[in-house]
């Protein structure tokens, strides 16, 4: 078990977590967490002991050379960093790792009991699924709440999912439980296209991070990713009849679908949004 000891005194502290497997199809979800860790600069917080959850003949560990040509090794584990963003006033903590081959009761009430040794006032979760989403329109990310206050602030709603879940259906759940507030965003990926990476369902599950806490975040980067994997993807579809025809169909399938981000209302909220972020009103 973690030892609570030397966790620092955080700043009405939220915590962002992801985890790699059946949550995170293209690993859209972990690429997420990576982006928010490289641009906020985040810093090693702890790890869980990865005896506990890690089947190592299913996660194995990597060895890898350093820059001196040292050999290291890497245990699979779940780390927690920590970040202090600019222009943002609350502290934020990352969780990053692979879901737990076993012990996920055990794993939760870990990952709950570091939550409120920190004073976590929010804990986010990012997920990716597979849909029929076609590639060439925006990536919808749906969101749901645990709190019934902050859903009608956020203007969520409870999830009605049923079926089988992974560990953050689970986390979701013990969040509830224990009187966390709790948000979940999962970002659909186009099933045909679904190996990794996925960066425009990534740049989307970003985006929602910075309009769900308000915050500025850096992505210039993921936006060319993302251009580019459309685009790669494009000239995949366009050498292929069937796959071209399918892509048509979704397409015409969405588009006659009402998209509440198309309408005049909500463009005017989000670019308000948008300056808001950044000073600009």
């Amino acid at each position: 078990m973690t030892d609570f000891d030397d966790l620092p005194a955080l700043n009405d502290p939220v915590m962002i977590a992801a985890f790699e497997g059946w949550n995170d199809a293209g690993e859209a979800a972990s690429a997420a967490i990576e982006h928010l860790r490289d641009v906020w600069s985040a810093e090693p917080l702890t790890e869980l002991d990865s005896e506990e959850y890690c089947d190592y003949q299913v996660t194995r560990p990597l060895i890898s050379l350093d820059a001196e040509g040292v050999r290291q090794l890497q245990w699979p584990t779940t780390r927690l960093y920590v970040a202090r963003a600019p222009l943002f006033p609350r502290d934020v903590v990352l969780v990053q790792g692979i879901e737990p081959n076993m012990k996920w009761q055990q794993f939760s009430r870990e990952i709950l009991g570091l939550a409120a040794e920190l004073n976590i006032s929010l804990f986010v979760t990012l997920a990716a699924l597979l849909s029929d989403n076609p590639h060439s329109r925006p990536v919808p990310v749906t969101g749901s709440c645990t709190d019934p206050e902050l859903r009608q602030e956020l203007g969520m709603e409870p999830s009605t999912y049923e079926g089988p879940t992974g560990i953050v259906g689970v986390l979701q759940e013990a969040c509830e439980r224990f009187g966390i507030p709790a948000v979940s965003l999962w970002a659909a990926i186009p099933h045909y296209v679904s190996q990794a990476p996925s960066p425009k369902a990534t740049l989307a599950l970003v985006r929602r991070v910075e309009d769900l806490l308000d915050i500025p975040v850096p992505m210039e980067d993921l936006v060319e990713e993302a251009r580019a994997w459309e685009t790669g993807v494009n000239e995949l579809a366009e050498d292929d009849d069937e796959v071209a025809e399918y892509v048509r169909q979704l397409e015409e399938a969405r588009d006659t679908t009402e998209l509440p981000e198309a309408s005049g209302e909500a463009i005017a909220k989000e670019f308000e949004r948008y300056l808001r972020r950044r000073g600009g009103a």
